[in-house]
């Protein structure tokens, strides 16, 4: 079956950095596109990023560009996601997403989450 593991979060400061990443299996990962969403309680689910089947392109929400970058490895079934100079509002669980599709778009399966927590 589908299972989606991530892992890397934790407290990072405002301004800081941290990397995300997703392990995934029950697929053949190649062929579909995967996606980061977060969610903050009270509030509901955003999409943050996607990334193509053949990682050949990737999509970011406005307030995430020029900050995150979403990455992956096929070889090895991973997709990452770098967050650069973080924010307070960046406080979030943090899931990664299975596409339906090659490109990004909707989503089928998602993992349990990692929290991160921008904070001084």
């Amino acid at each position: 079956q589908v299972q989606l593991v991530e892992s890397g979060g934790g407290l990072a400061q405002p301004g800081g950095s941290l990397r995300l990443s997703c392990a995934a299996s029950g697929f053949t990962f190649s062929r579909y596109a995967m996606s980061w969403t977060r969610q903050v309680p009270g509030k509901g689910l955003e999409w943050v990023s996607g990334i193509y089947a053949d990682g050949s392109d990737t999509h970011y929400e406005d307030s995430v560009k020029g900050r995150f970058t979403i990455s992956r490895d096929n070889a090895n079934n991973m997709v990452y996601l770098q967050m650069n100079n973080l924010k307070p509002e960046d406080t979030a669980l943090y899931h990664c997403a299975k596409g339906v599709y090659s490109v990004p778009g909707e989503t089928d399966y998602w993992g349990q989450g990692t929290q991160v927590t921008v904070s001084s």
